[in-house]
């Protein structure tokens, strides 16, 4: 039993297809084949079942894969105390935001941060904050960005910053035409919101301790995946949704935007990762870029009232 075929089987389990986990490994197909066959016949059981499409790991396959995520992830530790022991930032992580934040915040320190590290890799993957955490606890991400609190006992939670939600309505609706805001003052009608998994959707209808419900405006029912979408859609027919405060174009988005009352409901941004990732110097590095690239507004905690998505 090598790590190397331990490699092989998280591959081949993240993937669910011998190609597709040999391409990631940088390994041919067949070579990822053969050192999986070996290793199975080296534990006397096997690990995946290849009737099923796309192949699903057996009941003792997943015990054994979980153990190899595990061992991969604390010898991947080890180098990594080498590392900062010699204060060198290098190698590659993995690293998972939410979609309502991967547009706005990536831009603004991605290249600032690349630059500065060279030697490091970061493979960026958006992916909704259920399916992140998850990653984590399994090895398959080093490094998160999301709402939080999340509150696992298996994940570290280091605040970044905090992102206000604004208002954003069609340029005839009232709640543009208010002095001033209050979350109890808004109305299920006209309400649109995100699709079913997006914590954001979660923190808008807590902030309007609303129901779970749909946007219905002149017999229109509407969800989606995409904060523009939402915009779009308001500003050419009518209605109202929240949005994150990075997400303002100025350009485009001024007249449309209402803030609300000090102190506003705003969503707890951070890095997270598995408690066993002890990359101290790298996460430092991580959050100061982060960090500096946001209004500074953004990291006083106290202008703002957190809102779960939980």
């Amino acid at each position: 039993m090598t790590l190397q075929q331990l490699k092989y089987i998280v591959a081949l389990d993240t993937y669910r297809h011998f190609v597709k986990a040999a391409e990631s490994c940088f390994v041919s197909q067949p070579t990822l084949t053969l050192q999986v066959k070996k290793l199975e016949e080296e534990v006397g059981l096997t690990i995946f079942d290849r009737s099923s499409q796309p192949l699903v790991p057996t009941p003792m396959g997943e015990k054994i894969i979980s153990k190899a995520r595990y061992i991969l992830r604390e010898t991947q530790g080890l180098k990594d105390m080498v590392n900062e022991r010699k204060n060198e930032l290098e190698g590659t992580f993995r690293l998972g935001i939410i979609p309502t934040l991967a547009p706005y915040l990536l831009p603004l320190f991605v290249k600032e941060f690349s630059d500065a590290h060279p030697q490091i890799q970061l493979e960026i993957r958006e992916i909704n904050s259920e399916d992140l955490i998850e990653s984590l606890r399994q090895g398959i991400l080093d490094l998160g960005i999301l709402a939080t609190p999340i509150s696992e006992a298996s994940i570290k939670e280091y605040p970044l910053f905090y992102e206000p939600f604004l208002i954003y309505a069609h340029k005839n609706h009232p709640l543009l035409e208010m002095e001033s805001l209050q979350a109890a003052e808004l109305e299920e009608e006209g309400l649109w919101l995100l699709d079913k998994g997006h914590c954001f959707r979660n923190q808008v209808l807590n902030i309007c301790d609303k129901s779970d419900l749909l946007c219905t405006i002149n017999r229109l029912s509407f969800e989606s995946g995409s904060i523009e979408t939402l915009k779009n859609m308001i500003r050419s027919h009518s209605g109202y949704t929240l949005i994150p405060e990075l997400a303002v174009n100025e350009t485009m988005d001024t007249p449309f935007v209402k803030r609300f009352l000090e102190p506003q409901p705003a969503r707890e941004i951070s890095l997270v990762t598995h408690i066993n990732f002890d990359r101290e110097l790298l996460l430092n590095k991580l959050r100061q870029s982060i960090t500096q690239s946001v209004p500074s507004p953004m990291r006083m905690e106290s202008s703002y009232m957190t809102i779960d998505w939980k």
